[in-house]
């Protein structure tokens, strides 16, 4: 039986929203594919970076449970860093809001395998999503409830990925998505440094 509430699984939705549509490596790189080489290119990268992405949840939700039943301490050490984490991620993004885009990456090489290594390869979504399950859903769950949040997990990171590519494939809305970026670092970035500073305070 699921005990995680509709309500939690919404705030986890648009928590994972926030992150997603900040400016980072793989939005830029779907996006400049779309421009260069269409939809179908671009999708199949993202849904690469869409399934490593969710396998960090994944990990995140196998790790916990059994590591806060061995040594409860590790509860408070896990949100204590992980909130400084997501304060730092959040002032960052705030500070270089102003900030041009980097170089897009190379459109050569996008495919799904490539998307799923370049996520494998970067440990900080396994801080990410720790810190964002610990300060939204109880520690101890069961694994209808961790399936259920994966399962979400996995279809936002698909559903957005998705929609980047097949928007940012239309040419006319290239230059709202740089008119905008400014305005989407600062707001991604003052969620999720919230979110952080209320994981320091609620240890």
């Amino acid at each position: 039986m699921i005990q995680v509430t509709p309500e939690q699984l919404g705030v986890f939705v648009a928590t994972l929203a926030v992150a997603i549509l900040s400016p980072g490596p793989g939005v830029i790189a779907v996006s400049q594919g779309a421009f260069a080489l269409g939809r179908r290119r671009a999708l199949t990268y993202g849904w690469g970076l869409a399934i490593g992405a969710s396998f960090w949840c994944l990990f995140a939700l196998l790790g916990l449970t059994a590591l806060f039943r061995i040594a409860p301490w590790t509860l408070v050490l896990m949100k204590v860093v992980g909130g400084l984490y997501l304060i730092w991620i959040g002032t960052k993004l705030w500070r270089h809001a102003a900030d041009p885009l980097p170089d897009p990456a190379d459109a050569q090489g996008m495919t799904m395998l490539s998307g799923l290594t370049l996520n494998l390869s970067n440990p900080k979504p396994a801080l990410f999503y720790s810190a964002v399950l610990l300060s939204i859903f109880p520690a101890a769950l069961g694994i209808a409830d961790k399936g259920a949040i994966y399962a979400v997990a996995l279809s936002v990171e698909l559903f957005f990925y998705t929609a980047l590519a097949s928007l940012m494939a239309l040419p006319f809305l290239r230059r709202r998505y740089f008119a905008a970026k400014f305005w989407i670092d600062r707001a991604a970035g003052l969620a999720i440094a919230a979110l952080g500073l209320s994981l320091v305070l609620r240890h």
